[in-house]
């Protein structure tokens, strides 16, 4: 825990950007019976029942001093799914940066090993030496300010029945670029010193 606040109370350094990722699991949905738009004096109407349409995962990166998120769905999260999205944020979205300093879960995917099994070694090599790692503790979601995107993406994009992966990426995209344009930031407030304080009975007794 206090190796993540730590991180979050950097000062913003464009050559080593802190970064937080999370990933969110979504069923695709489809309405079984079209349903009656909105009209003058009357709301808009769905169907309680709906289709099935598989399932596929969110990712989130975000850079909240920045005020920058990108956002992405695939159908699967596997190792080689988490170590494209991180090539991706090196060489695209931080492509200049010395170090992409990474905030995310304990996820088993979410390590350097996964970038071997997606490339070559000595293009995994390249990418690992461009990250530092933290990762959050075990049942300590609340420290991930990934969450935070995820929270604000599903009550803003999310609220409804989408049904295909194409669907869904172009309404995340447009989600992406009007909260970026906002470049709403996440201003971090919970300090190593608040924890030691209010949660304190979670450290030893010496």
């Amino acid at each position: 825990m206090e190796d993540v606040l730590g991180v979050y109370a950097r000062p913003y350094d464009p050559a080593h950007p802190v970064v937080v990722m999370d990933e969110k699991p979504l069923q695709l949905l489809a309405d079984a019976r079209p349903g009656t738009p909105a009209a003058s004096g009357r709301v808009a109407r769905e169907d309680s029942e709906y289709v099935r349409c598989g399932t596929c995962s969110i990712f989130v990166w975000t850079e909240p001093l920045r005020g920058w998120r990108r956002v992405h769905a695939l159908s699967r999260r596997t190792k080689i799914d988490w170590a494209g999205q991180v090539k991706e944020l090196l060489t695209v979205d931080y492509p200049d940066a010395e170090t992409v300093v990474l905030v995310m879960d304990n996820l088993n995917t979410h390590s350097i090993a996964s970038l071997y099994e997606a490339f070559v070694p000595g293009e995994a090599f390249a990418l690992a030496q461009r990250l530092e790692i933290h990762h959050t503790p075990k049942h300590g979601s609340w420290l991930n300010i990934a969450e935070i995107e995820l929270s604000a993406l599903t009550r803003q994009c999310l609220d409804r029945r989408i049904d295909g992966l194409d669907t869904l990426n172009t309404e995340l995209t447009a989600w992406q670029h009007a909260t970026n344009a906002d470049q709403r930031q996440v201003r971090w407030q919970f300090t190593t010193d608040d924890a030691r304080t209010k949660l304190r009975h979670l450290y030893p007794k010496i």
